[in-house]
């Protein structure tokens, strides 16, 4: 892990989720479309530098790190991974993107920033409403 700058953890299942978009249907393809923007686009109002950190669960767990992206499997719980990278970050500035409601409160217990997915998701391009939590 990278200790210099922002670190910002990603809950891929839930941005995946945030937008029914037939996601269900790929949750690895779709996991691996939100890398991809991910490491072309960064995480908007965060230039740099920014360590993002992808963590993935179930049917996405096959997800592979790309430069900009390092995608963390889980070995069980999304949300356990998420607080393990938190807690492991020391005194390292933290965002986690998600809008899991027991997640958030669990990572700003341990002094993470949250913020939910509109964002990461791209402006405009999603062909249903936004919803975030």
């Amino acid at each position: 892990m990278d200790d210099t700058g922002l670190l910002v953890i990603v809950d891929a299942a839930n941005v995946v989720g945030s937008v029914p978009d037939g996601w269900w249907r790929d949750r690895r393809g779709a996991a691996e479309r939100l890398r991809d923007r991910l490491a072309a686009e960064g995480v908007p109002g965060h230039p740099g530098p920014v360590e993002i950190v992808l963590v993935t669960e179930g049917a996405a767990r096959g997800v592979e790190s790309v430069p900009g992206v390092r995608v963390e499997p889980a070995p069980g719980s999304g949300d356990d991974r998420m607080v393990d990278l938190v807690a492991q970050a020391g005194d390292r500035p933290v965002l986690v993107v998600t809008a899991d409601r027991e997640l958030r409160r669990r990572v700003t217990s341990l002094g993470a920033d949250v913020t939910g997915p509109r964002a990461v998701r791209p402006a405009g391009g999603a062909s249903a409403p936004r919803r975030d939590g």
